[in-house]
């Protein structure tokens, strides 16, 4: 384990807002104690950080993914359609679209032949929370989405 600190005059808070953000978000942090401290020199915040360093693992997995390049046209499609389901629901919810599902776990659902609330169980990050809160009207409207795309192919190919 290793430690920071960062000494941040009170009045110069916003000059050392991004060094801060950056070190916190680039370290898996263990610890932090802030303590104000004044002298004849002016106030100060002193913040103590003790931190790990990420491994190349972690820091492989915050990169992003293209999952236009990942997934084949078809589940790429079967994504596309769930990332609009996710942001609909979002937007009512008024969280972000992450809360719900992460592209990660749309991207797992897409790949699945068919869309159920067990099937759903078993994609790593979604537990019964989400499972209750989201999971159903995911579901049920990509199925519905799903069942209509499928009932327009078949209509213009039988020729009607």
């Amino acid at each position: 384990m290793q430690i920071k600190l960062f000494t941040i005059p009170v009045l110069g808070v916003s000059d050392y807002n991004d060094e801060l953000n950056v070190f916190l978000r680039s370290h898996k942090i263990v610890e932090i104690e802030k303590q104000l401290v004044q002298s004849a020199n002016g106030a100060y915040w002193c913040i103590y950080i003790s931190y790990l360093e990420l491994t190349h693992v972690e820091k492989a997995s915050k990169e992003k993914i293209d999952y236009m390049k990942e997934l084949t046209p078809e589940v790429f499609a079967r994504f596309s359609s769930l990332r609009k389901i996710r942001k609909e629901i979002a937007t009512k919810e008024k969280v972000s679209a992450f809360v719900i599902f992460t592209d990660a776990e749309l991207a797992e659902m897409a790949k699945l032949p068919e869309l159920s609330l067990a099937k759903l169980k078993n994609i790593t990050g979604i537990g019964k929370g989400k499972i209750e809160k989201y999971a159903k009207i995911l579901v049920d409207t990509f199925n519905s989405i799903d069942h209509e795309t499928s009932g327009q192919l078949d209509t213009s190919d039988s020729g009607i």
